[in-house]
């Protein structure tokens, strides 16, 4: 069975890499949709917090900012459901001291509520939402996993310690090719998991005949080629750490539906075969349904959190646990 999840907040990124504007998140809300969604069953509720230390050593800033997404994720990680916390890599420098030290202090902060802890946001996209931009980044990504397992084995969490990307078109996967090198078998070995985060049909168009084909084809290449390329072997779960599809213009709320249900099916379907164990939907609701930019509606809820017709979809799969084919 697949283990599900959502990033539980609205709010995004746009193209500028800005949180995007609209209403903000309201904790009651997002705490009576969650109850709603998974009842009683396990789930994982997705947050994001960012590292960057440069202006505090540099003296210019008493302490670093932490910016979390949706703010204070951690409180919704109550009963069957448990934290999926993303260490986002924002720092320009080189020295990862401070960063070690961060991924320490999440483990210890979170200890037993935290299920996963993913090292690095998208290491290799530069564009919104991702850390690729920043020089150190791969080296944070590998030193990171390992200083993250070896913390949660010293104090005894059941955690699971990794990391995620985008969709690498790469033929020659250089990306992965230096991760492994970088890593080596030591990194390899301290690997839990890593994450996928891909958008079908939202930023590049995919005909609706052709979307469980595509989406095959990218979960395939994503276990034979991509993590092939680094050395990380089948034994290592995939986790789908961001899917979601737009609604808007042109993109109708039944559509939504259709998609989130098409495309998890896929998901289950090959699921025994490329040890994939882990869904988790971005978003629970949009940032501003009134925008009719796609990254403003990729949320089950509309921002003022009345449902969409996903919301009842994905409430059924996660019921039903979609199965694995």
């Amino acid at each position: 069975m697949l283990t599900f999840g959502i990033y539980p907040g609205g709010l995004g990124v746009t193209d500028g890499d800005q949180v995007t504007p609209g209403p903000p998140e309201d904790p009651d809300k997002i705490e009576a949709a969650l109850r709603a969604l998974h009842g009683d069953k396990p789930f994982l509720v997705r947050g994001y917090t960012h590292y960057a230390d440069a202006t505090r050593r540099a003296g210019r800033a008493p302490a670093p900012h932490r910016p979390e997404a949706p703010p204070n994720p951690a409180r919704y990680a109550t009963g069957a459901r448990r934290l999926d916390l993303v260490a986002c890599f924002r720092e320009p420098g080189a020295d990862l001291t401070g960063w070690l030290a961060f991924l320490r202090e999440q483990l210890r902060a979170h200890g037993p509520r935290l299920a996963a802890l993913q090292v690095t946001e998208e290491p290799n996209h530069a564009g919104p939402g991702g850390d690729g931009g920043f020089p150190a980044v791969r080296d944070a990504l590998v030193t990171g996993v390992v200083e993250a397992k070896r913390e949660a084995l010293r104090l005894g969490l059941d955690v699971r310690i990794g990391c995620n990307a985008t969709l690498d078109f790469d033929p020659e996967q250089r990306f992965w090719t230096d991760l492994g090198r970088r890593g080596g078998t030591e990194f390899r070995d301290a690997l839990d998991y890593v994450g996928l985060d891909f958008f079908p049909d939202v930023f590049q168009p995919v005909p609706a005949d052709r979307l469980p084909a595509v989406v095959a084809a990218v979960l395939t290449g994503f276990r034979e080629q991509s993590l092939a390329a680094a050395g990380i072997p089948e034994s290592v779960p995939v986790h789908i750490t961001e899917h979601g599809w737009a609604t808007g213009p042109g993109r109708s709320y039944r559509r939504q539906a259709e998609v989130l249900d098409r495309v998890v099916g896929v998901v289950a379907e090959h699921a025994n075969r490329l040890n994939i164990d882990t869904y988790e939907h971005f978003a629970l609701r949009d940032a501003d349904s009134d925008n009719p930019d796609p990254v403003f509606q990729l949320g089950l809820l509309r921002s003022d959190y009345t449902p969409k017709p996903a919301f009842e979809t994905y409430r059924r799969l996660i019921a039903s646990g979609a199965g694995r084919g």
